[in-house]
């Protein structure tokens, strides 16, 4: 059974008043608090967020752009932030001691982040130490806890995002002979394999049983990839390809590269949520795609292109469920909150953890 003591210890229940509010009285009041608030207030939201909230963001983009500008904004002691929990601790990371991080519910967090911890990492590394000596490097997707950005930063390592993964492997491959990539066994092996790395390359650690998981040879052995994957984006199959493909062969297919190797080599373009969109952007009137990424946004850029014909690479496919945590209830309390003068559901990373992981930061930002 789920225990509501210890989740109220983290996060306070939100009042049965925000739950029986209508629509058009949480969308009146959200106005009312950002304007009543003005300057002091700033809300980054995330591509993946629904409709009902991204309309209240100041920026939107991906999770280290959001980070990055709500550091610039110097001006506003509050962020709340519309994502999930790793990207409010990196905003906390990067932004002012002035500036206080709100994720407007706690539950709102990311799977993939949740399946490396530190424990597993540290025990992963001191075995992998000992079959390969002091040969590795650890890079870690951003969408990662600040606790293994942490580790990462410590064993002279950095972040990575789906946008620069190939050029962070090629720097990563100039330090040592092997990486660990953290915690997306996916996009890893899908930027490893465009820079020629063979699969035979390439391992997959099991964090559940502390081993590599396959039989290879290890001399050969460039990537060990952890046994990490989006939930989201791992349901987009290659049956979906093969259908399209027998139904519609004149519709592009455009996936992200958290998506498996075998759909990212069946799809017409792979790439991040940045490059997804500029893709659509940029294309002709009458374009057809078929686009493999979360729900809300494939929603959101079927809104603001009317003019393609653009559907979900599996028409079965449901918005990303952490991240919809973040819903207009949640995020006027949080505005309310502010306003009334308390800080509840304040991100805030040890400093001795936030430290070394904004040094993984830092070192891809130098990159």
């Amino acid at each position: 059974m789920f225990n509501t003591d210890l989740f109220q210890s983290v996060q306070p229940q939100l009042p049965d008043s925000y739950k029986r509010a209508s629509d058009e009285e949480l969308i009146s009041r959200a106005y009312e608090r950002k304007h009543l608030l003005g300057e002091d207030l700033f809300v980054p939201g995330h591509h993946y967020q629904k409709d009902d909230v991204i309309r209240f963001a100041d920026e939107t983009g991906d999770s280290l752009q959001l980070a990055q500008v709500s550091a610039n904004n110097q001006r506003a002691p509050f962020i709340v932030f519309c994502g999930v929990h790793f990207m409010a601790e990196t905003a906390d990371i990067l932004t002012s001691p002035h500036q206080s991080v709100i994720l407007p519910d706690m539950r709102a967090g990311c799977s993939m982040a949740d399946m490396a911890d530190k424990d597993q990492t540290e025990r992963a590394w001191n075995h992998l130490i000992d079959l390969f000596g002091d040969t590795i490097i650890p890079l870690t997707y951003v969408n990662s806890s600040a606790e293994i950005k942490a580790f990462v930063g410590r064993h002279g390592g950095a972040t990575v995002t789906s946008s620069n993964a190939k050029k962070m492997l090629q720097w990563a491959f100039a330090q040592k002979k092997r990486i660990l990539f953290l915690p997306d066994q996916h996009l890893g092996r899908n930027t490893a394999y465009d820079l020629g790395i063979s699969l035979e390359e390439m391992v997959v650690w099991d964090p559940i049983h502390d081993r590599i998981e396959q039989g290879a040879d290890l001399n050969q052995v460039k990537m060990i990839l952890w046994k990490g994957h989006c939930s989201v984006h791992e349901n987009f199959r290659i049956d979906h390809i093969r259908h399209l493909r027998e139904n519609e062969p004149d519709r592009k297919i455009l996936v992200h590269p958290e998506c498996t190797w075998e759909v990212t080599q069946a799809a017409d373009l792979a790439g991040s949520t940045r490059f997804i969109i500029e893709q659509v952007e940029k294309a002709a009137i009458g374009s057809k795609w078929s686009i493999g990424t979360e729900m809300n946004l494939v929603k959101r850029l079927q809104s603001n292109h009317p003019e393609q014909s653009i559907t979900s690479l599996n028409p079965e496919m449901c918005p990303c469920l952490t991240m919809n945590r973040i819903d207009l209830p949640h995020f006027v309390w949080a505005l309310d909150e502010i306003f009334a003068g308390r800080l509840t559901n304040q991100i805030k990373v040890e400093e001795s953890i936030a430290k070394h992981a904004k040094l993984a930061i830092d070192r891809m930002l130098g990159v």
